[in-house]
């Protein structure tokens, strides 16, 4: 791809990327080592180019990544200056920031949010109770004021979305706006890239009737797996030459935490949601499971959490734990995702239920166990598994012998420690080298377009 430039100039001025980030409360660890990645894959490419993140914590962003610039969807002065407590944000670091940040959220987004809720299902009550169904037609919905996030689009040189599981019918408001923000940079001639992807199941034929005009116009569109990606952008009529398979954009940072020992331990984390729902029944097994394979090698369990929204992850991860004796302590809830990263290279398996933990294992060389109840974590593991290759079983929850199952899987994930290891890190190192060069030369064709329209050299 070239030489790194010493800096860069597009169109007479600093360039200004707009990463679209999936998570805006910056509360899912494989979000924000994606971001991570991203963020210094744009600063080695483009030195001294202004970045900028769309969020709803300003300073908790700040806290985790430094000058990164934060821009928020009302924001009235997207590009201007930081404000003094986002720099004081980066100076006191996520721990502090991190419980200020999220209260002052769930008063200002989630308190409303709920408030609105419940007056809109007395108002149903109410119309049920006077027999007057036919003033039951719902609101229409309520649209996000977006005047921040689309005039920072208007003003960018390139916007690039972080990879995820969005861009799904679980996910159709995150959709939507990802969409929306797509197609108004677009109309103002802003190119957009997609990197790290994960697509679908998209059935829903409003959402897919929008996805194919808002993917078929972006720039790149880098998938993080070749399983479902392709042909769903195929079924969409987005054409080929502009989509890539490269891999997660979070593997780099698991990846330089690799070390040459084993690990003793067995990493743990349950993901319990609307869109991953697991019956008591199947917690209650996966807890005995994980419990007798750790007692029967004499090792510890290292509970893990990557959703840390309204602490997800902990909540349904930490009973598998109780009441046994060698138990590691779970990096702070605010901790950066390096810290989460750490403690599975300690791992000598994982056994997870976030596909991220996965990824972090998998890139070190961990085998993985991976939990899946739905089509949308089958398409997620098994997308991982083909990446890989190897040292990864996904096991479904409503296997009827789940127990037995579950117990010879994560027994033959430990037995196979060594031999898994340097496969899987040969693997992550192809899916790096994929999607660095893939940013790479994304940035160098924006600089080269702008070049060729001023008739000068940009750098």
């Amino acid at each position: 791809m070239g030489e790194v430039a010493a800096s860069v100039v597009v169109g007479g001025t600093r360039p200004r990327v707009l990463i679209e980030n999936s998570e805006y409360w910056l509360r899912n660890h494989g979000d924000m080592a994606m971001m991570q990645m991203t963020i210094e894959r744009i600063r080695h490419r483009w030195p001294g180019a202004r970045v900028a993140v769309l969020t709803d914590s300003p300073m908790l962003l700040r806290a985790l990544f430094g000058d990164v610039e934060a821009i928020t969807v009302g924001d009235a002065d997207p590009w201007g200056p930081p404000t003094w407590w986002e720099n004081l944000a980066e100076q006191i670091g996520p721990q502090l920031v991190g419980p200020i940040a999220i209260a002052v959220l769930c008063v200002r987004v989630w308190l409303p949010q709920k408030a609105r809720g419940a007056r809109n299902r007395l108002r149903r009550a109410w119309r049920v109770l006077i027999g007057r169904p036919e003033e039951m037609v719902p609101p229409p919905p309520r649209v996000a004021v977006t005047r921040g996030s689309f005039a920072a689009a208007e003003a960018a040189t390139v916007i690039i979305a972080l990879g995820g599981g969005y861009l799904t019918d679980a996910d159709r408001a995150q959709s939507n706006r990802v969409f929306g923000l797509m197609e108004h940079a677009v109309a103002h001639g802003v190119p957009v890239a997609l990197v790290g992807q994960g697509l679908g199941p998209l059935d829903d034929p409003a959402l897919r009737e929008r996805a194919a005009g808002a993917l078929g116009a972006a720039s790149v569109i880098a998938l993080r797996e070749g399983r479902r990606g392709p042909a769903l952008l195929e079924s969409l009529g987005v054409s080929g030459d502009r989509v890539v398979v490269t891999g997660d954009d979070a593997i780099e940072l698991a990846y330089r935490a690799r070390t040459d020992e084993v690990g003793t331990d067995i990493g743990v984390c349950l993901r319990v949601a609307d869109y991953s729902p697991v019956a008591l029944a199947a917690q209650e097994c996966v807890g005995r499971v994980v419990r007798t394979v750790a007692a029967a090698h004499d090792g510890a369990i290292a509970p893990l959490a990557i959703a840390e929204y309204q602490s997800q992850d902990r909540i349904s991860t930490l009973p598998l734990v109780a009441g046994y004796p060698k138990v590691r302590e779970m990096p702070h809830k605010y901790a950066h995702p390096s810290a989460v990263i750490e403690r599975v290279t300690a791992c000598r398996v994982v056994l997870t239920g976030a596909y991220h933990l996965a990824v972090f294992a998998l890139s070190q060389g961990i085998p993985v166990v991976a939990l899946t109840s739905t089509a949308y974590y089958d398409d997620k593991f098994y997308g991982l598994a083909e990446m890989f290759g190897t040292g990864i079983t996904v096991v479904h929850f409503d296997d009827p012998d789940l127990e037995a199952v579950l117990t010879g899987a994560l027994t033959d994930a430990w037995d196979s420690a060594h031999e898994v290891r340097e496969p899987l890190r040969a693997r992550a190192a192809e899916q790096i080298a994929a999607s660095t060069d893939t940013l790479y030369g994304l940035l160098d064709s924006v600089a080269a377009g702008h070049a060729a329209m001023t008739g000068r050299a940009d750098t």
